[in-house]
Order: C-alpha cells, then sequence, then structure tokens
C-alpha cells in the first residue's frame, strides 16, 4: 500500500498521472420549492406516476382531489418517491377542522390549498378558514394564489392592484405571496410584468416573508409553446427578484379545456418535449438553491435603452463591481445570503442573447448553472455571451 502511495504522489507532482480535483459547487440544505399545477390527476395516482413528477425535478404537487379518501391515497404514494402535496378537497373547506386533523401527520403533507385568484370579496371567508387550519396546524402553510396585475378592477374588488395585495396582507396574512403571471403572449414579452414583481416583491420584504412565482409550461388562449428560453426568463427573473418558490402551470394538460395546447404531459399522459425542458430548468433551480434560498435582495435593477415602469436603472455598482455594462436589455440583482454577495444579471431578451462587459477590482467566483464556482482574477476584464433569457451569477464573501 505504501508503495502505490509513493508512486501516486510522484506521478502527480511531474504530471504523468491525470488527476483533477472535484470541482467546488455552491450548496444548500434546502431546494427552492418547485410546485406543478394540475398535477397527476386523481385518476392516474400511481408510484409510476408520482415518480416521473419527481424525474422531472418537482417538489411540491397540486391536485384538487375530488374527495379526502382520494387525497389519502396520493398522499401515501407521495411519500414513497419523496415528494409533498399541497392539499386540496372539498372537505379542507366544509369540515375544515376535523380534515385537518386527518391530514396533518401525513410525512407527504406540505400544506393547505385555499383558493386561487381571490377577489377581496372572497378575503373574510379566507381569513376563517386560513385561521381554522392554524388553530389545529401550526406545523404546515397556508396558500392562497393572487391575481397578477393585468387582472380588472372588477376581478380585484379594488381600484389599483397595489392596494389589492396590501389589503389581502392585512386581512389574510399567511406564510408567504404568491401570484400568477405570464409574460410572453404571443410575440411580446409584457413589460408590465416587472412592474407586477416589484409590487409583489416589496410586499413580501414589507412584511418580512416569502413569495413564489410562476412560469407558464401549458400553451394556451394566446399564451405561446414554452422554449428553453422562455422558461428560463421567467424562472430567473423570478429568483432575481428573490421569489422562494417556482410554480408551472400546468403539468398535466387540463383534459377539461380544449383550448390548452399540450404541456410536459398530454392529457392521455404522454411526456412531451416540454416535460425535458421543465426537467433541465428543475435541475439548474436545484443547482443554484445555494444562491437563490433564504438570500434577501439588497437591489434589483436594470440596464438598457428603455428600462419598464416601476423599475430602477442601475447607476451606481457596490464593490467590487468595478465596471458594468450590457448591449441590451437585463436585470441586474444583488442578493445577500450570510456573509456573501452575489450579483445575478438576467438576458431580458427571450430570442437574441446578449454581451456582457464586467470587471472587478477584487477576485471572486463566477457560478455556473451546475452550480460549479469558478475564479475569476481582479485584473481581467471579461466580455461574455448570455444566451437568450438566460442568468448569469458571480459570488463573493464580504470580509
Amino acid at each position: 500500500m505504501k508503495r502505490i502511495f509513493v508512486c501516486f504522489i510522484l506521478c502527480f507532482l511531474f504530471g504523468d498521472l491525470k488527476f483533477a480535483w472535484p470541482q467546488k459547487k455552491v450548496t444548500s440544505e434546502v431546494e427552492i420549492p418547485i410546485v406543478a399545477w394540475h398535477s397527476v390527476p386523481q385518476e392516474e395516482t400511481s408510484l409510476e406516476r408520482y415518480q416521473e413528477l419527481k424525474d422531472a425535478g418537482v417538489t411540491y404537487s397540486l391536485t384538487e382531489f375530488s374527495n379526502a379518501d382520494q387525497l389519502a391515497k396520493a398522499l401515501d404514494i407521495a411519500s414513497q418517491v419523496g415528494i409533498k402535496i399541497i392539499a386540496a378537497c372539498p372537505e379542507l373547506k366544509s369540515n375544515t377542522a376535523k380534515t385537518v386533523e386527518r391530514f396533518m401527520h401525513y410525512p407527504a403533507l406540505a400544506g393547505y390549498f385555499l383558493g386561487d385568484e381571490a377577489n377581496t370579496n372572497a378575503f373574510s371567508q379566507l381569513a376563517v378558514l386560513a385561521k381554522t387550519i392554524h388553530s389545529v396546524d401550526n406545523e404546515h402553510f397556508r396558500y392562497v394564489n393572487l391575481f397578477p396585475s393585468y387582472a380588472s378592477a372588477e376581478q380585484l374588488g379594488t381600484p389599483t392592484y397595489h392596494e389589492y395585495v396590501t389589503t389581502f396582507e392585512k386581512e389574510v396574512p399567511l406564510e408567504f405571496l404568491s401570484f400568477d403571471y405570464y409574460p410572453i403572449a404571443g410575440n411580446t414579452l409584457r413589460q408590465e410584468w416587472y412592474e407586477n414583481l416589484e409590487i409583489i416583491s416589496d410586499a413580501a420584504r414589507t412584511d418580512s416573508k416569502a413569495f413564489w412565482a410562476f412560469a407558464l409550461a401549458t400553451p394556451h388562449a394566446f399564451y405561446p409553446t414554452p422554449t428553453l428560453a422562455h422558461l428560463r426568463l421567467q424562472v430567473f427573473n423570478n429568483l432575481a427578484y428573490g421569489a422562494q418558490g417556482i410554480q408551472y402551470f400546468t403539468y398535466w394538460t387540463p383534459p377539461e379545456d380544449k383550448s390548452f395546447g399540450d404541456g410536459p404531459i398530454t392529457r392521455d399522459g404522454r411526456r412531451t418535449d416540454i416535460y425535458d425542458l421543465v426537467k433541465e430548468v428543475n435541475s439548474e433551480i436545484k443547482n443554484l438553491s445555494g444562491i437563490f434560498f433564504d438570500a434577501k435582495v439588497i437591489a434589483i435593477t436594470r440596464t438598457g435603452a428603455k428600462i419598464p415602469r416601476s423599475t430602477k436603472r442601475l447607476d451606481m455598482l457596490p464593490s467590487p463591481v468595478k465596471s458594468f455594462s450590457t448591449n441590451g436589455e437585463a436585470v441586474v440583482s444583488f442578493l445577500q445570503k450570510g456573509n456573501s454577495t452575489s450579483l445575478v444579471v438576467v438576458n431580458q431578451d427571450y430570442k437574441q442573447p446578449i454581451q456582457v462587459n464586467i470587471e472587478f477590482e477584487s477576485d471572486v467566483m463566477r457560478v455556473l448553472k451546475d452550480g460549479s464556482l469558478v475564479p475569476v482574477k481582479h485584473d481581467k476584464k471579461d466580455a461574455l455571451i448570455e444566451d437568450p433569457g438566460d442568468v448569469m451569477i458571480w459570488t463573493w464573501t464580504r470580509h
């Protein structure tokens, strides 16, 4: 054994042995939650289907079950593959306390689904439901998804979207905020999306809580079939704004609505190319959870000739960033986690790449999408090409 070890050392020192140290990566004990809306239908509940869901990188499943027994069956199956379920069934509203008592100790329970795109007229009822659940089970979250900012005043129940969000926070104080917005409509990126992100992220910071946001996985109406760039644009903008959960609408193509095209899983249960795209992006989210999970937004800014309403232009560079510019529109976010700061740059063009020019005054680390850390020297000025809708990340430790 000693002879083998000496030979190994000599070969390594003189370069005859090809050897590579393991690449250092960012790590996180907790991953960003990834939610599948319209997940595995109750009639498809099986070990194979939930394993398929997990293989796509999904961690939380949301299906509205027809009764509590069907929910119980799914919880038992999901626990076998390590998927969590957000509970949704009629009994949760009709017999709340007893239903919560039944499910609160299931290992696969993530939380309770209370409602989607609620009008202010429903807030008082949702508040009662949330308090009743909390009085029985204060270990699992309660969840309501809010309208996007393009909903009408009649839909919202308030004159403005800002008032809608603040009213919800006052009347239905839950563990986190959630809203849906699908920014790519036809062949256009809705610029109002960023104002919606500004309002939600600001409300979450004000109340010291997290928020969850969406990415569109299933085409319908005037929303196109998503590409890899579409998914990355949505996911990484949300994370750059501080989102602590990513939700896909939908996972399984809704069978009852023929206006929907094929999503990750078709109506008859077949995988599509979108399944593989979602799986790829989810792997990137998982690899980068060490950057994004539990990170606080220090500043969220923009570059480009014209910036969207309610956003701020990048006008100051915090140390150790010496110079920074792009030849197109980008979101530039600074995140703080412990004693580490990260610079996150997201290309706002989902059709074309942009060039990112950057220089640092001290050594930092570039974070690749597999989580690998690559040293960047302070005396090197980089001109990098960022793919459509993609993200670039650098990180450093404060001293």
